[in-house]
């Protein structure tokens, strides 16, 4: 490893052990929302139950979807549990319904994780410097480390090279029930009314592995839409209702306006961020003619596929930073805060309503639906258009410069120690390479998977953001390309058939 790296991965670390050390502190001294309300210990143990979960919530969408194309009787008895994750995963259209549940999931443990750990207004910690309370707990750095680090990154390392092992858990059994059930209410439901509509833009139809809908079902499945489309409305009116009363956690002295305008700002920005991810992958096989032809297009692409396209998977990962910051911030602005006599109560709603009201649960359902999947959907019909974007340049500089910096590089170390821990096993030991598992007459069927206008496209395992012991892997095994690259081929498969149906 190159001497920088090991720099960047102890300095790293170091402000790792420091962010977490002090976000106890607070929890402790009770100057967290959520400690200082109820108590120290519960907010403790929400956090790192809300932190856990977590890992186990990326890191299971990572084998799931790694998972799909792959012959389940091939680990029936050696992972047992695995082998009923994926039954239930993988059956007709679950795998769409998993990830836009477990969507939701993400959205709400950083909700939960910013209740339990972020900092009250006017914190103090051993005497701790005021520039250093504000970059560490004010603007939440500390929380970002703590949240991207532990939560997400390391853990989507690991999943990515350990698929089998990962979700051989009734941990992974219960969050992918919890992922399901959350589809399942209809709360999400919205987000179909905006596949609907995106692909009828785009022209082409929803690519699907169900029989179409009978009557009693389509009649579920609309009285869920409207279900979910008043649930929507009726978080925008209470939030914005707090926001213009300043009845929200957001920081002293920011003017109501300010704070509303702060707040589309905010979801804006996770939107782009969400749908550059799939506009990149969507036109990552296409040829340099084919990506746009103006100067934006153009200065993105060059950027992005820059020599051995190294930048894709550096622009993830800061990436991942920058989401993370803004669903803090949004978690800090829409989080409703109103005095306990009921006197501010929004909307003159009851007790029970404004606990509800100030959990952050609306704030959270808005992030979900408006700025993470609707911007999702319209990226996988679009993605020219957001190329096109000079803002979409801005955001990839910003990413690319964060992953340089190195500061989530201590995720790598967590990775290596819980891998340790857990005696992970490359998957290929268990099941063999794809060109094995073709020998043997059970080729990995990359049908399985949903591609392509009006689905969540289906990231984690793609060649061109793995990590780099993957790549390594890629250039030692050129059967682990071929398997990687057949879930993209699907992508473009199921394009043309939607393009000849249509025609």
């Amino acid at each position: 490893m190159h001497p920088i790296n090991w720099v960047k991965r102890i300095y790293s670390v170091g402000l790792l052990i420091f962010s977490v050390v002090c976000i106890m502190a607070l929890i402790v001294n009770k100057m967290t929302g959520l400690s200082k309300d109820v108590h120290p210990v519960l907010a403790f143990i929400l956090i790192w139950i809300a932190i856990l979960w977590l890992t186990m919530v990326e890191g299971g969408q990572a084998s799931l979807v790694g998972l799909a194309p792959v012959n389940p009787d091939l680990y029936k008895d050696s992972h047992p549990l695995s082998y009923k994750c994926t039954q239930l995963c993988h059956e007709g259209d679950n795998l769409d319904r998993y990830l836009l549940g477990r969507q939701f999931m993400v959205v709400l443990v950083v909700f939960t994780v910013n209740i339990s750990g972020g900092p009250i207004k006017d914190a103090e910690l051993w005497g701790f410097p005021g520039w250093l309370m504000g970059i560490f707990f004010s603007y939440g750095l500390a929380m970002i480390l703590f949240t991207c680090m532990v939560g997400q990154l390391n853990t989507q390392v690991n999943a990515s090279l350990f698929m089998l092992d990962y979700i051989n858990n009734y941990f992974a059994l219960f969050t992918l029930y919890v992922a399901m059930l959350i589809e399942f209410s209809g709360l999400l439901h919205s987000a179909y009314v905006v596949q609907l509509l995106v692909t009828k833009l785009a022209g082409q139809s929803i690519h699907s592995n169900e029989p179409p809908r009978n009557p009693s079902q389509n009649a579920f499945f609309w009285a869920r839409c409207t279900f979910s489309l008043a649930v929507l409305g009726f978080s925008f009116a209470v939030t914005l209702e707090a926001l213009f009363g300043g009845k929200t956690t957001m920081w002293k002295g920011v003017p109501a306006i300010a704070a509303v305008i702060i707040f589309f700002i905010l979801m804006s920005v996770v939107g782009m961020l969400e749908g550059m991810q799939i506009a990149f992958f969507a036109v990552a096989k296409l040829t340099p003619d084919e990506r746009g032809d103006t100067v934006w297009a153009k200065k993105t692409c060059n950027l992005l596929y820059f020599g051995e396209g190294n930048n894709l998977p550096g622009f993830m990962v800061g990436r991942q930073l920058c989401v993370v910051s803004c669903m803090l911030f949004i978690a800090r602005v829409t989080s409703v805060s109103v005095k306990k006599d009921g006197s501010e109560n929004v909307f003159g709603a009851s007790a029970g309503w404004q606990e509800l009201f100030n959990t952050g649960l609306l704030g959270a359902f808005i992030t979900t639906i408006v700025a993470s999947i609707s911007w999702q959907l319209v990226a996988s019909a679009f993605p020219i258009a957001f190329l096109n974007n000079p803002i979409t340049y801005i955001l990839l500089r910003w990413c690319l410069f964060l992953e340089s910096t190195g500061i989530c590089a201590g995720a790598w170390v967590i990775a290596g120690i819980h891998k340790s821990i857990a005696g992970f096993q490359r998957d290929e030991v268990y099941i063999g390479t794809a060109e094995s598992r073709s020998k043997m007459d059970m080729t990995d069927q990359s049908t399985r998977i949903n591609v392509g206008p009006g689905h969540i496209v289906k990231l984690p395992n793609f060649a061109e953001t793995a990590p780099k012991s993957l790549q390594q892997l890629l250039k030692k095994d050129p059967s682990v390309g071929a398997y990687i690259n057949s879930i993209t081929a699907g992508a473009d498969d199921n394009t043309e058939n939607n393009a000849e149906d249509n025609a």
